[in-house]
């Protein structure tokens, strides 16, 4: 099974945080340069792992984790072929882009199911409602929302202590866009971090903490902490690739992609790598416990790519139980 972030490579150049490691590859092959978002890290590094052996090292592949803010910073200064992106990219972000001249293709990759976590000691909220989550989360809660009782006086009157992804990160945006109605909208009082696996392991040794994260973390380490069914007025529904599909699993299923740098699209071996990831994302992005789209998404990306359209169809804006395909046939704007 692919294990996330320590999968050992063999000729491959990857890069964590400012670090770049690189293994028996020529200082002089071209190179694909990624960042962004730790949800989607696992999707293209397992693509840049097969993409690179596919190439026999004549091309090398980084990939980094900076967040989905983070990366999109430095995708519109121009420094990044490819930004990893666990939502749409924003009106901020396109005017930041906008400045610099930078344009991109914006290409759906997957779905994950943002999963809400608890300790498995906990046997009190094994299932939780919007409300409830949105109570412990909203602005408003801060110093004043402390224990678990105070949301439901079933449980206990015992301290809450919450972990989450940092302001930079995409799921951090969707998460509270979802739950709390507004985008970045939260409490501040909350274990904060880039890094998924630093929220597994707040959650996984305090048994009343509460996290989220994208669900291939959660697979990953299934046996550390459980997920919460969430109960958006239909009863509590676990995150699985049967309640993903059906769409009963809302409202935390999301696209995730990635934007190519248009005049990236110019170098034949970014090119090259997009074309490997669409004809071999069904099978990779199941491969690290994500669920894939249609053939037809990764089919119109790669025609977006090759008849040059650029921008984005979400209007600078996450939305919630989105259809992929029909969005596509949007108008996108740049």
């Amino acid at each position: 099974m692919f294990k996330l972030l320590s999968k050992k490579l063999t000729g491959i150049g990857v890069t964590l945080g400012s670090f770049v490691f690189c293994f028996n590859l020529a200082h002089s092959s071209p190179i694909v340069r990624i960042d962004g978002s730790s949800t989607v890290y696992p999707i293209t590094e397992a693509v840049a792992e097969d993409f690179q052996i596919a190439k026999r090292g004549t091309v090398r592949v980084t990939v980094g984790i900076s967040g989905t803010g983070g990366g999109f910073k430095k995708f519109c200064r121009g420094e990044l072929d490819i930004v990893n992106a666990s939502r749409p990219i924003t009106e901020l972000e396109m005017e930041s882009c906008r400045k610099t001249g930078v344009q991109y293709v914006e290409m759906p990759i997957a779905i994950d199911a943002l999963t809400v976590v608890v300790n498995p000691r906990n046997t009190w909220s094994r299932a939780m409602t919007v409300d409830e989550l949105r109570q412990f989360w909203e602005p408003a809660a801060q110093g004043r929302i402390n224990n678990w009782n105070q949301v439901n006086p079933a449980w206990p009157n015992e301290r809450i202590k919450l972990f989450g992804p940092g302001a930079d990160s995409g799921t951090f945006e969707y998460f509270t866009e979802a739950i709390v109605g507004r985008a970045k909208s939260s409490r501040g009082d909350f274990t904060a971090s880039e890094d998924d696996n630093v929220l597994v392991q707040g959650v996984a040794s305090d048994m009343y903490a509460l996290g989220f994260f994208g669900f291939a973390y959660y697979i990953e380490n299934s046996r550390r902490v459980n997920a919460v069914a969430i109960d958006s007025g239909s009863g509590g529904v676990l995150p699985s690739a049967h309640t993903v599909k059906d769409g009963s699993y809302q409202p935390l299923s999301r696209p995730v992609f990635i934007y190519v740098n248009a005049r990236s699209t110019t170098k034949s071996e970014v090119r090259d790598f997009v074309k490997f990831f669409m004809d071999n994302a069904v099978e990779l992005v199941s491969e690290v416990k994500y669920f894939p789209l249609s053939l037809n998404v990764y089919k119109l990306n790669l025609e977006n790519m090759e008849k040059n359209k650029l921008g984005s169809v979400f209007a600078g804006q996450s939305e919630v139980n989105v259809n992929i395909e029909e969005v596509m046939k949007h108008d996108a704007r740049l």
